[in-house]
């Protein structure tokens, strides 16, 4: 069986809060499954401010950084912007969930 691959798409705080529990309930259903959670706009504030368990998974947008003024002080992953993370991440047969 092909291993799941799974976008979880985190715009907003509460959608991070989502995220993090469907990862943490996927990867407990499917440790085998690779998961990111792609966190843009004001999911970006929350996941600095608040972290989680589950941030080895996080990608945060880095233009949702510049544009709210925000530094990464946690050394957070980042990735270049999340709509292009994720179109190609589904480009490669990730599965894309908003959270």
């Amino acid at each position: 069986m092909t291993p799941l691959r799974v976008l979880l798409h985190a715009p907003t705080a509460e959608a991070l809060a989502r995220a993090r529990r469907n990862a943490a309930n996927l990867r407990n259903a499917r440790p085998d499954a690779e998961v990111l959670i792609i966190a843009n706009g004001a999911a970006v504030a929350t996941a600095l401010a608040t972290p989680d368990a589950t941030d080895s998974l996080l990608r945060l947008c880095r233009n949702s950084l510049v544009a709210q003024g925000l530094d990464n002080t946690r050394g957070l992953v980042e990735v270049e912007a999340a709509v292009v993370t994720l179109a190609e991440r589904q480009v490669e047969g990730w599965v894309y969930i908003r959270a």
